[in-house]
């Protein structure tokens, strides 16, 4: 049986050559692997960190976006299952081994794992690493709720070719495939052990960039709905609010260890959930939802983008 890895890439080659680096130390595979890195407008083309390895193959795609890369990956991949890593993530030894165990035992045909933040270095938090440890990625509750982030999912192709392929950028697209899977009847199962490490955001304003993204996806699914401009300005003062409500996440959660560590977690949490309360009540006044969720900066790299469930 042949396992297809496929990775959208977009000017992080030097993530992507430590991702490389990862999926060549995998234990316990007993399949064939390929790799397939589709590009989707670097700056420069990776082409001599995927020359590195003999089982790795470059492709490009012109339309922007993660998902049409992936769908770019999938048309080439030869594989039975079908993996998918972002270029910025590094897979625990066991990841791959968790996919195939997972794929093969005959009743599953879609999962996804856990995505954990990988500190830079551990012993020196940044401000932005210990609340997206404990927030940004919680993929068992995605999961939960009927899809995966498209970062650590894995699926037989079968699944693909009933439920169709990955949106483009104007919709969050892991969310969008996720429940078009549920909706043909596919059940996503939450592997604990398919862990992958993903870095934190480097800045507070990359963090709000997300969420500009995210707000703007909820409020062109929301408004057109009854009373939905009523029901989107409540959720906003509610997110504004929320941090009361989150001392007890904050202070028990194994993703961070330490008081400086939960208190980093707890000033991040209240300055981002200010920030979305606010920029709710602005796209509200506006009504630019849909003109901000079209928007793709090409000099930004492409990453995972889970939709929120908080």
């Amino acid at each position: 049986m042949l396992i297809s890895i496929i990775i959208p890439h977009l000017n992080q080659e030097d993530h992507l050559r430590v991702g490389l680096e990862a999926l060549h130390a995998q234990r316990g595979v007993t399949s064939d692997v390929e790799i397939i890195v589709v590009d989707n407008g670097s700056a420069r083309l990776p082409d001599k960190t995927c020359s590195a390895w003999p089982d790795v193959q470059l492709l490009s795609e012109e339309i922007p976006g993660p998902g049409p890369a992936r769908n770019r990956g999938i048309r080439e991949a030869r594989g039975r299952i079908l993996a998918f890593i972002d270029a910025d993530c590094r897979a625990d030894p066991g990841w791959l081994s968790a996919v195939e165990t997972a794929l093969t035992d005959g009743t599953t045909t879609i999962i996804g794992g856990d995505v954990r933040v990988g500190y830079e270095h551990p012993s020196r938090p940044t401000f932005l690493e210990p609340y997206e440890s404990i927030y940004s990625y919680r993929n068992s509750e995605h999961i939960a709720e009927g899809f995966s982030g498209t970062g650590n999912l894995a699926t037989l192709r079968s699944a693909v070719a009933k439920v169709g392929p990955f949106a483009g950028i104007e919709v969050a697209e892991d969310r969008d495939w996720g429940l078009r899977a549920r909706a043909a009847g596919y059940a996503i199962r939450y592997v604990p052990e398919m862990i992958v490490f993903h870095p934190a955001r480097k800045t507070f304003a990359e963090l709000r960039r997300k969420w500009d993204r995210h707000i703007a996806h909820d409020y062109e699914r929301i408004r057109p709905q009854r009373l939905g401009a009523l029901r989107f300005l409540a959720r906003a003062i509610a997110i504004a609010g929320s941090p009361l409500f989150e001392l007890k996440t904050v202070l028990s959660s194994p993703r961070v260890s330490g008081p400086y560590q939960r208190i980093l977690a707890l000033l991040c949490l209240i300055a981002i959930r200010l920030y979305r309360g606010g920029r709710m009540v602005g796209v509200l006044l506006r009504g630019d939802g849909r003109k901000i969720s079209g928007e793709w900066n090409r000099t930004q790299p492409a990453r995972q983008e889970p939709a929120a469930v908080d």
